[in-house]
């Protein structure tokens, strides 16, 4: 656990978190800096920067408890029409806390989030040659 991880803190019960459920792996509370009301983190107990070191069973937790914790906000008071489910991986990724979290987003029509991306047109061939060089890596 690195000294400076507040993820890390919030598990070790050395920073407040505002929790909303926990398993022996996972812990989900809500986001200090929220983009909506009841945004919410999803995290593995043990401390991974990134995908490349988690492991793949609590990746899958982390999704499970994201759903779960999506399905609970839905039910709730909290203002939501859909759920946006988020991961970044790395700075360029947009990662700011490394430590894997999964952001569960809860979205409204008039919310004003935004997700900016310009999408491309590579073409099939193109397309073929990136699912071939991903393909031969698994």
């Amino acid at each position: 656990m690195p000294d400076d991880c507040p993820f890390c803190a919030i598990v070790a019960g050395d920073a407040p978190a505002s929790v909303v459920h926990e398993t022996d792996e996972t812990l989900a509370f809500l986001d200090i800096a929220p983009v909506t009301e009841g945004h919410a983190l999803v995290i593995p107990k043990a401390h991974s920067a990134g995908l490349d070191g988690l492991d793949p069973d609590t990746g899958g937790r982390l999704f499970r408890v994201g759903q779960e914790i999506a399905a609970a906000v839905r039910a709730s008071s909290v203002p939501t029409e859909g759920i946006t489910l988020f991961l970044a991986d790395g700075a360029v990724a947009g990662q700011e806390v490394f430590h894997v979290h999964l952001h569960v987003i809860p979205r409204t029509a008039d919310d004003s989030v935004t997700l900016g991306f310009e999408r491309s047109e590579p073409g099939r061939e193109r397309l073929d040659e990136l699912a071939d060089a991903v393909a031969a890596e698994l």
